[in-house]
């Protein structure tokens, strides 16, 4: 190798600082943008990367791991004892059966395929169950595999243009219900298969509703994919934004609401690089559409709606590592936030709680929230990464009873044994 070659962590024993810079530019991050999302100077994490200061303690690298996406703290830290389970959580019992669905391609069969109509209604029941369960993922994962190969056999066996296209727009909505089941599973080309299905099975509808919801996981799968993939989740929610847009003023609630969940992601995205002023401003227009809605509505995917609103205030300023924001969102959106319908939209807000507690260093409200998120929706924290982190590290507190508060919690998500 080439004295000025860049060494490649996983096959030569480096030091952390030299993985630390390593994992930095190849997502593109320069070393103020990951200060700035770090809490620390430029300086730091140039001693840092030169090695002129010694490896931070564990929740600084938790943090560096989160801010880089690293999954598995030994490419970060070169200890291969470091289960990438640990942070990404465990496989579920019914993965493989949906890889077994998504991996199945029917092309010829003598069994009649059920009607749109019949599966729109199993699909509507479907986002439904997922939305009112505690355990979100077994309700869902119970139902995909069936669900998914009667979605594929009605466009196969469909008999005209506006069948076809109907058969399509619930296909491509069944991939995006498979994309809830396999977010923060230890399968990430399983989930990009069902992300580039959904976008083509959307294409194929003509549906502005179907297009709409398979960008926006879409959008989402990019941007979970780290700082080098931002640039891909904005072009794929503005430019839907540019064909939804024209729609609007005579758009129905469905179409409306995903119209302003891509505006928010758009800030999320800009809010992950760092660009308050950006993100603020797509949060603004996405409040602007969800002033439009009526008062009661949420959307059935993505729970877009008035009373969320608050939620992605809260989101936004843990995002931009603001803890004092994060804490004054919390408390905007205390009443509306808790009413949300969707028991994992709740628990999901509660673990946005819990990092914004966290970064304003009050750790027993992060730990009241995350037991809040376990109240909600279990399987909601047992697969976030933020959330095993926070369990993580209070763990090890020094507070003891903040470490049996950590560890009791961490044992009931499957983190710890009893």
């Amino acid at each position: 190798m080439s004295l000025d070659a860049t060494p490649d962590p996983f096959v030569e024993p480096v030091v952390f600082g030299q993985r630390m810079q390593i994992l930095r530019t190849r997502r593109g991050m320069s070393r103020t943008v990951l200060a700035g999302l770090l809490g620390k100077s430029p300086s730091w994490v140039k001693q840092v990367e030169c090695g002129r200061l010694q490896m931070p303690k564990l929740p600084v690298i938790l943090r560096i791991a989160e801010v880089l996406r690293v999954g598995d703290l030994g490419e970060l830290t070169g200890d291969q004892s470091l289960s990438a389970a640990m942070f990404t959580g465990p496989g579920h019992r019914r993965l493989p059966l949906v890889r077994a669905a998504m991996d199945a391609f029917p092309l010829a069969t003598h069994r009649p395929a059920p009607s749109a109509a019949h599966l729109r209604e199993r699909l509507t029941r479907a986002w439904a169950a997922r939305h009112s369960a505690a355990n979100h993922r077994e309700v869902i994962g119970a139902l995909l595999p069936d669900l998914m190969r009667d979605a594929q056999l009605a466009t196969l066996q469909a008999d005209s243009a506006p069948e076809r296209r109907q058969a399509q727009g619930v296909l491509a909505e069944v991939y995006g219900l498979s994309q809830f089941f396999l977010a923060y599973q230890p399968d990430a080309a399983l989930l990009w298969r069902a992300v580039e299905r959904g976008m083509v099975a959307a294409q194929e509808s003509e549906d502005p509703h179907a297009v709409g919801v398979a960008a926006w996981l879409s959008a989402q799968a990019h941007r979970d994919s780290g700082h080098a993939h931002f640039d891909a989740a904005d072009a794929v929610s503005l430019e839907t934004l540019r064909y939804l847009r024209p729609l609007l003023p005579d758009a129905g609630a469905d179409v409306l609401a995903i119209a302003g969940a891509l505006e928010f992601e758009a800030g999320y995205t800009a809010a992950r690089r760092g660009e308050s002023g950006t993100a603020w401003r797509y949060w603004d227009a996405a409040r602007a559409i969800a002033d439009r809605l009526p008062a009661g509505y949420y959307h059935p995917v993505t729970s877009f709606s008035r009373a969320v609103m608050g939620a992605h205030a809260v989101t936004l300023a843990v995002e931009l590592h603001s803890g004092p924001e994060s804490v004054r969102q919390v408390a905007a959106a205390a009443d509306a936030a808790a009413t949300l319908p969707s028991r994992p939209r709740r628990a999901r807000h509660r673990i946005e709680e819990a990092r914004g507690y966290q970064l304003d260093g009050r750790p027993e409200a992060a730990l009241a929230a995350l037991g809040k998120a376990y109240e909600a929706a279990p399987e909601t924290i047992r697969y976030n990464g933020y959330a095993r982190r926070i369990l993580l590290e209070e763990a090890e507190s020094r507070s003891p009873a903040r470490r049996r508060r950590a560890g009791e919690l961490a044992v009931k998500v499957g983190m710890l044994a009893a």
